[in-house]
């Protein structure tokens, strides 16, 4: 898929989602959008991605699909044409994450806007913060202590069950489950895998589709998919420093940093290729990450352009 395409065809494209979720899109609204996306190779490149967003819409309860585009434009005061035409501006990388979200997200018991972190205490005291941009459900029963990471990142402080029986605690995500053994560890869930750090304690990783799991301890961190479970790894000096609105870089590669850096900002921060391996390390506060792109263009070779305040490219200077 060619990220290239000129935004005001791509605005154009966002303007035709929101018509033909409207539910008043007539006859001859689909034949304008046939010959509009005929006009050129850009125009059907933007409507293949447009289909492909819709398409996935279609898959849901319609009332649940109308309140998902409807909760997109409140991002931020955004307007829903221009967050839709944001996420076809972003190019196959936020797009197919966005894309791949399942609906239930937008249903889930908890939630985080972008930049959001969010601190919940459950029914027996364990303590749970949910960081930016994550939905996650909660499920307490006489069997089991559970939650469902359906997309995001939580960092989690068990308590001592207050239930005369042992009920284990786990954190689910689409790829398997993550079970305390009492503990202080985060579990932040991707497309392709779930990754674990441990502060305290211990954690049993266990893939969908293994017979066996993998216990993490203190001061280590993996990974898993749905079959198994990655090399185990000393832990990162960055994987709990979001608990404290830091991102913390010890020789950071360039396109890393603003990948993580646009977790916790609206819009798209780009890199061009010829500064992606540029080193970077250092402490950047996640609740400004315009101070932390500025701090980046007086220390790097680079210069920042910005089409709109959520459209920002670092190129060589």
């Amino acid at each position: 898929m060619n990220p290239s395409i000129d935004p005001q065809i791509l605005g154009e494209a966002a303007d035709w989602m929101v018509q033909l979720q409207s539910g008043s899109a007539t006859d001859e609204d689909h034949r304008a959008i046939a010959q509009w996306q005929g006009r050129s190779a850009q125009h059907a490149q933007a409507w293949q991605r447009a289909e492909a967003i819709l398409g996935d819409f279609d898959t849901v309860p319609g009332a649940i699909a109308g309140e998902t585009l409807k909760r997109i434009g409140r991002k931020k005061s955004l307007g829903r044409r221009q967050a839709l035409g944001l996420l076809l501006l972003a190019g196959p990388a936020t797009w197919l994450a966005y894309r791949h979200k399942p609906w239930q997200a937008w249903t889930a018991d908890q939630h985080t806007a972008i930049g959001e972190q969010r601190t919940l205490s459950l029914p027996d005291g364990t303590r749970v913060l949910i960081n930016t941009g994550s939905s996650l459900n909660i499920a307490f029963t006489e069997q089991v202590r559970r939650i469902e990471l359906l997309q995001g990142e939580v960092m989690i402080t068990t308590a001592k069950d207050p239930a005369p029986y042992h009920r284990p605690f786990i954190v689910q995500t689409r790829h398997g489950n993550a079970r305390a053994l009492g503990t202080h560890f985060s579990v932040r869930v991707g497309e392709q895998n779930s990754r674990v750090a441990v502060l305290e304690g211990a954690v049993e990783m266990m893939p969908e589709h293994a017979r066996e799991g993998l216990i993490v301890k203190a001061g280590e961190q993996s990974a898993f998919d749905a079959d198994r479970v990655a090399r185990i790894a000393p832990l990162d000096a960055n994987a709990f420093s979001w608990e404290n609105g830091m991102l913390l870089a010890q020789q950071m590669r360039l396109a890393d940093l603003l990948e993580e850096l646009g977790r916790y900002r609206h819009g798209v921060l780009r890199c061009h290729e010829r500064v992606a391996g540029l080193k970077v390390s250092g402490a950047f506060p996640l609740g400004d990450s315009d101070a932390s792109l500025r701090l980046l263009q007086e220390t790097l070779p680079v210069k920042v352009s910005s089409l709109t305040g959520y459209w920002v490219t670092f190129e060589p200077r």
